[in-house]
């Protein structure tokens, strides 16, 4: 393959990521892509990388977990300076691994709760029970 092969248009790496064109252009211009700027062909049209991709997936996982925009720009920065600061860029992961496994644990209550909710209604309506449900704390 060659590297014009592994090139990919801004319309293939939004197909390929669920990010849209618009989100492609801000995710580069907020620094988050892990080159300065992304290439261009001949014509000016921006050409990626399957590392780009690869990148980009990762920023959107970070970014649905709730990592705030600006630690992913630090991330970016960390990561384009290559090595000799891992103990940093750790140190963010972590950060956003604690802040994932207390939503998880938040959530697991949510569902524990909910699903008892839920028990309670169905054998409401199983029973034909009259009983207002509202006053129901259990």
């Amino acid at each position: 393959m060659t590297s014009l092969e592994a090139e990919l248009s801004i319309g293939d790496v939004a197909e390929r990521t669920g990010l849209s064109v618009h989100a492609l252009r801000f995710y580069e211009r907020e620094g988050l892509m892990l080159s300065r700027h992304v290439a261009r062909g001949t014509g000016g049209h921006r050409r990626y990388t399957p590392m780009d991709v690869k990148w980009l997936v990762l920023c959107i996982k970070l970014r649905a977990s709730g990592m705030p925009l600006a630690q992913v720009r630090r991330y970016a920065c960390l990561v384009r300076e290559g090595p000799g600061n891992e103990h940093e860029r750790l140190d963010l992961l972590r950060e956003q691994q604690a802040r994932v496994e207390n939503q998880l644990t938040e959530l697991q209550e949510c569902l524990r709760i909910i699903t008892r909710k839920v028990g309670i209604y169905e054998q409401h309506l199983a029973d034909g029970s009259t009983q207002d449900l509202w006053n129901v704390t259990t």
